[in-house]
């Protein structure tokens, strides 16, 4: 640094709502039910929330836990408690009393801010080292002899005591992953981290500050994508949503003017198959980023009926969120329906402020560009986990060879662009040929009939292996297996097709995404499991 320079401001979400509540002091930040607080109103109560927790006796570096589904208190605390140079614990609500009482003793929390329709889920046995848990009430709720949280701030002092300062490389987040494969670690973000991915939101789904975005999407996943940051630094509108109904959803798209919202295909599949969906098609267009599972071209197509345009993206809680997404070509316009859906299916690529992505095979060489060629999906770049808590020996096997391992097998086209193919541990090996389950769920879930499917290896006494697909149809239709495996045979490789079909509701994560686990277990109980 030359004599006299100025050191770099560190990169930080805090400042992108300082900045938005300068240039947007009266505009209407969070709109919930009734209730709406413009930006310079959220300013001041993160502000109250960061010195409350500071008074709590908070210090730099420890962790606040939050534990509420998709409300104002939740938001503000991805900005309150960096702010007060501590580290946001948001945690999954629709894990089990065990699961809460794992994370909290796992990441050391100190605080607890908690939903008054969530408190069962706080043990006994949790609450030793707390050193005080925060109860934000329900409509109509009472806080039941906790601190209430909107007590909680008004009692907090506003004056220029120092808050703790921050270094861009300091942990902001610590997410937990789903743990389907034994206890779940956390993932620690830093503020450099989310800042980046969250500007680049900002730039992949459009987002301005006439933006409208609803909170279909969990805040406490990968931190909302970022978006908790991204809308703030866009100076859009958070409409912030308890629980996501489609009746609901589609009444706030329409009262609220919604413009942009994101979820999983499971949630995406709920919305476009309500009566409401269509009959806002003649609609101001809607925004719509997916991910967590490859969407059906199908599921796209029908978006793109309902007036909705789908941006699918790709990432994994250890990157933030989304790490690439299918960046549109103008070309892509003057094709078919189905054309562009398919296209629009593609995991595309990295976005601006992501990093590097590559399609490797077991000795970290590239796979051939050709669209067919699967290999494992590796990445680094500046949305990429600092580290699992407090797990150094995992972290240095994600990170063998230099590159995060997603687990996740791809291929890439020739135009650079990724398509996702499965997890490692979901492909099927049949008679020595390897079947990509998504692309066997894509070809069923073309089916006019067929609501949700998926697909699983199942034992087979010749080929060692073959295709099942587990399917929900939609209400008021019917479809015989015979017809269903029929009509896959029409559209990919008969080896590929499904053996089996079995009509069912389908197993679910916390998050959304289907249990393939469950299914692939229930069918191999008492026969040795496959280790790919």
């Amino acid at each position: 640094m030359s004599q006299g320079s100025i050191a770099p401001q560190p990169l930080t979400p805090l400042h992108l709502l300082e900045r938005s509540a300068h240039v947007y002091g009266t505009k209407t930040a969070i709109v919930y039910g009734d209730l709406r607080y413009s930006y310079a109103e959220l300013a001041t109560r993160v502000e109250r929330f960061a010195r409350a927790l500071a008074a709590a006796g908070v210090q730099k570096g420890d962790r606040v836990a939050v534990l509420a589904f998709n409300t104002p208190a939740l938001l503000e605390a991805h900005f309150a408690v960096p702010m007060a140079g501590a580290i946001l614990v948001a945690i999954n609500t629709r894990l089990t009393a065990e699961e809460v009482t794992y994370i909290l003793q796992d990441s050391e929390a100190k605080v607890l801010v908690v939903d008054s329709d969530l408190l069962h889920l706080v043990r006994r046995d949790a609450e030793a080292d707390l050193r005080c848990i925060v109860v934000t009430a329900a409509p109509g709720a009472v806080a039941g002899g906790r601190l209430d949280y909107e007590d909680f701030l008004a009692r907090a002092q506003l004056d220029d005591t120092a808050l703790p300062a921050l270094d861009e490389l300091d942990p902001i987040a610590i997410n937990y992953t789903s743990g389907t494969t034994g206890r779940p670690k956390g993932v620690v973000y830093t503020h450099r981290g989310a800042y980046l991915n969250a500007i680049a939101q900002v730039l992949t789904l459009g987002l301005d500050s006439s933006s409208n975005y609803l909170w279909t999407l969990p805040m406490f996943h990968c931190n909302g994508w970022c978006c908790t940051w991204g809308v703030t630094a866009a100076g859009g509108t958070h409409v912030c949503l308890r629980r996501v109904e489609p009746a609901n959803v589609w009444d706030l798209v329409v009262r609220e003017h919604v413009t942009h919202l994101n979820g999983a295909p499971t949630v995406l599949i709920g919305l476009f198959n309500h009566p409401a969906a269509q009959a806002r098609a003649g609609e101001g267009r809607l925004r719509i980023a997916t991910g967590g599972a490859p969407p059906s071209p199908t599921l796209i197509a029908q978006a793109e009926r309902s007036g909705a345009e789908i941006t699918h993206m790709y990432g994994l809680t250890e990157t933030y969120g989304p790490f690439t997404w299918c960046e549109w070509q103008a070309p892509w316009n003057k094709l078919g329906p189905s054309e562009r859906a398919r296209i629009r299916a593609r995991q595309g690529v990295p976005h601006l402020l992501a990093g590097e992505v590559r399609v490797v095979d077991d000795e970290m060489r590239d796979v051939p560009a050709d669209g067919l060629t699967m290999g494992e999906i590796v990445v680094r770049g500046n949305v990429v986990m600092q580290g699992y808590y407090r797990q150094p020996e995992a972290t240095a096997e994600a990170f063998r060879g230099g590159w995060f391992h997603t687990g996740d097998l791809g291929v890439l086209h020739q135009d650079g662009y990724l398509e996702l193919r499965d997890r490692k541990k979901d492909v099927i090996i049949s008679g020595g040929e390897t079947i990509s389950t998504v692309e066997v769920e894509q070809a069923v879930a073309a089916h006019p009939a067929v609501l949700e499917v998926a697909v699983v290896a199942v034992p087979h006494d010749y080929w060692g292996e073959v295709p099942k697909a587990f399917v929900t149809l939609r209400p008021g239709t019917t479809a015989a297996a015979d017809e269903i495996i029929a009509f896959t045979r029409e559209r990919i490789a008969h080896f590929k097709c499904p053996r089996f079909v079995e009509f069912s509701d389908l197993p679910k994560t916390s998050t959304g995404k289907i249990q393939k686990y469950a299914l692939r277990e229930r069918e191999w109980a008492g026969r040795d499991l496959r280790i790919h």
